[in-house]
């Protein structure tokens, strides 16, 4: 495929999965070399998401992109995202001006709701004001699947992501409002914040920070209508949740209000592909997609990501459980993958996409990425 028909740039998603058989060592490993290279290959991006007591080693996302950005030198590098239930408006800000401060101009900050999404989740779970939508066919459109709205009121109820929660905080604490907790993100940033009783307080490092801020949501609620009134670019998760990304894109849109970082809305969506040399090669590499899934949405949290050459088939039970994401994985040869997401850029209009690809071996997913940008022409469009 040409620059021509695919104008936008490619970024990349880094869960740092950990392999089955493997180390988090490892994981950490693979993915300072898989920034360093896709650097090369003309990716736009590198972003890591944070994920807590699960089998990847994207737990502290600050520190992380420290090590990514020493081992670069031109790739943007950020969290997407940075999850403000667990964390404090200063604390962040402290972090991510120190990266800022070391590695100036090249630190994007992404902000996600955690516990505050699970809590308006858990609530609409018990209303059934879900349920309906649920229930919605699936559609292609313009080559595009959309799937049924995955419905993650068990999960989020499930005990084991309870606890998580729970240890991820002091005790007694509850999580923040999150339009507050940016409000005060971008007042730390700014240098204008004050305490309730009126005390000036300034971050150092953070305050004056070259930081790129985003908005990361799943669906069009309230992180897409607040990007949309800041006037801050949006992350729309098709990779997560795939049926209900477009109506994402279009709320942050129809909330959009031009600022002082955007005249015009900016929508970065992500997708999940297993790029291979042929169509049943990448099939292969990505026959454990569904078990790793699985493992996600059964509660158990994300496993070793299974090997393919050892693992048994999902059962029916298993599959139908994760079947949304299956169907919305991008997997095949380079041109396979290229058309598909031409299509999720057409659907959603997106200005830039960010891919995630995991595989069970290192060197297949070096190769997923290395083909996609060859197909994508990134080299060519870096240059233009």
């Amino acid at each position: 495929m040409t620059t021509a028909s695919n104008p936008v740039p490619l970024s990349v998603l880094d869960l740092s999965p950990v392999s089955e058989g493997s180390t988090t060592a490892q994981a950490l490993h693979n993915t300072v070399d898989l920034a360093r290279r896709t650097e090369g290959w003309g990716y736009r991006r590198y972003w890591v998401a944070e994920h807590h007591f699960v089998a990847v080693a994207s737990s502290s996302p600050a520190v992380l992109i420290g090590a990514i950005a020493a081992a670069t030198s031109t790739i943007r590098v950020g969290a997407a995202a940075v999850q403000l239930g667990h964390n404090t408006a200063a604390g962040v800000v402290e972090a991510f001006g120190t990266l800022d401060a070391l590695y100036p101009g090249r630190i994007d900050l992404g902000l996600g709701r955690s516990g505050q999404r699970r809590a308006e989740a858990l609530a609409a779970a018990r209303s059934g004001a879900a349920e309906e939508e649920s229930h919605r066919a699936t559609e292609v459109r313009d080559g595009l699947v959309i799937p049924p709205p995955y419905q993650p009121g068990p999960l989020l109820s499930s005990p084991r992501l309870a606890a998580g929660f729970a240890a991820l905080q002091q005790p007694g604490a509850q999580a923040p409002d999150f339009d507050g907790q940016v409000d005060d993100i971008l007042a730390l940033l700014d240098g204008t914040y004050r305490t309730e009783d009126g005390i000036e307080l300034h971050a150092s490092p953070g305050e004056g920070a070259d930081v790129e801020l985003w908005v990361f949501g799943t669906s069009a609620g309230p992180s897409a209508s607040l990007a949309g009134r800041l006037g801050l670019p949006f992350g729309a998760n098709y990779h997560v949740s795939p049926g209900t990304t477009v109506e994402a894109v279009e709320a942050y849109r129809a909330a959009f209000r031009p600022s002082r970082f955007l005249d015009r809305p900016y929508v970065v969506v992500s997708a999940d592909a297993v790029v291979a040399d042929d169509d049943a090669t990448a099939r292969d590499l990505a026959a454990t997609y569904g078990h790793w899934t699985h493992s996600i949405r059964s509660g158990h949290g994300a496993v070793p990501y299974p090997d393919p050459a050892t693992s048994a088939p999902l059962s029916d039970e298993e599959r139908s459980l994760v079947d949304d994401r299956l169907i919305t994985q991008f997997v095949g040869a380079p041109a396979t993958v290229a058309e598909r997401l031409e299509s999720l850029r057409r659907v959603t209009g997106a200005d830039e996409l960010v891919v995630t690809s995991v595989t069970h071996r290192h060197e297949d997913r070096l190769r997923s990425y290395e083909l996609l940008a060859r197909e994508w022409g990134l080299a060519a469009l870096r240059a233009a």
